[in-house]
């Protein structure tokens, strides 16, 4: 079965989480899954090679989880994006604005150096704010953006359009499922 097809067999739509009106798409069960999960892992490393990245940093709560499969399989560092007041030591702190309400992202100050090239990964992009953050990030850190992975975009509502204003290119944006309004 085609990756898109395995995706949407297992992926689940929770309604009205976290509040009224959204529509979550709940992508644990991919995790439960091995196979599945490998052939994500696969993918992601097929659009961007091991060698086009230095360090892959993973956003809270599910891409901590994607990030650190694929770090451990292209035997790359990893480095939490995390919400506020998670991390230990000193951070940098960026603030965004998500489809229900406002937060803010931070990382370690060593967690890159300056000029690594670095592969964010989430399990999500909705309206891009959180991922536009985590580049925010990257780039205050002295490093180079490689790209963005994500296991779900959810299309209709345009989060592209915020990394696309952060200076990356539609190359450097990839999701394995877009889901389109209603699915």
């Amino acid at each position: 079965m085609e990756l898109t097809k395995a995706l949407k067999a297992v992926i689940r739509t929770i309604p009205d989480f976290p509040k009224p009106g959204i529509a979550f798409k709940d992508v644990t069960t991919v995790f439960q899954d091995p196979a599945l999960a490998r052939r994500c892992v696969d993918q992601i490393l097929a659009e961007f090679p091991v060698s086009s990245f230095d360090v892959v940093g993973g956003i809270e709560a599910r891409g901590l989880i994607l990030g650190t499969l694929i770090a451990h399989d292209s035997e790359r560092p990893f480095f939490p994006f995390r919400k506020p007041g998670k991390l230990p030591w000193k951070t940098l702190r960026e603030s965004y604005r998500l489809e229900y309400g406002e937060n803010a992202l931070e990382m370690h100050v060593d967690a890159v150096g300056e000029g690594q090239r670095v592969l964010i990964v989430d399990d999500l992009l909705a309206t891009g704010g959180t991922a536009a953050a985590a580049t925010r990030l990257v780039r205050r850190a002295g490093a180079e953006m490689t790209g963005i992975a994500f296991l779900v975009e959810l299309g209709y509502l345009d989060g592209r359009a915020p990394l696309l204003a952060e200076g990356l290119t539609a190359q450097q944006i990839r999701s394995l499922i877009i889901f389109g309004e209603g699915e």
